[in-house]
């Protein structure tokens, strides 16, 4: 399994469906059978990674939309993502630091 880290790239998996319900998503991981779900931030951080994204970049967008502290939102995002990588609901691609 992956670790997470600041210049990974990270996607959705193919292996998952998942719907907006309110303002949260529902997800079924398809090999597992097993459902999620992701409250507010979690649901747009799950919007946003319907395309690949670095982590760096889903940052830049938190910290431009939301009133937030830089490190700690780092730190939620990394575990989230993380959280998710485990589940096997995104991809993790890591990305050589030039």
């Amino acid at each position: 399994m992956s670790k997470v880290s600041l210049y990974s790239t990270v996607v959705r998996t193919k292996d998952q469906v998942s719907t907006h319900l309110g303002g949260d998503v529902v997800i079924l991981a398809l090999n597992s059978g097993e459902y999620y779900s992701l409250e507010d931030v979690g649901a747009r951080i799950w919007d946003i990674i319907q395309d690949p994204k670095t982590v760096k970049d889903i940052l830049d967008i938190f910290l431009h939309e939301y009133d937030v502290e830089s490190e700690g939102c780092k730190r939620n995002l990394l575990e989230l993502l993380q959280e998710l990588a485990n589940a096997g609901l995104v991809e993790v691609k890591d990305e050589a630091v030039t």
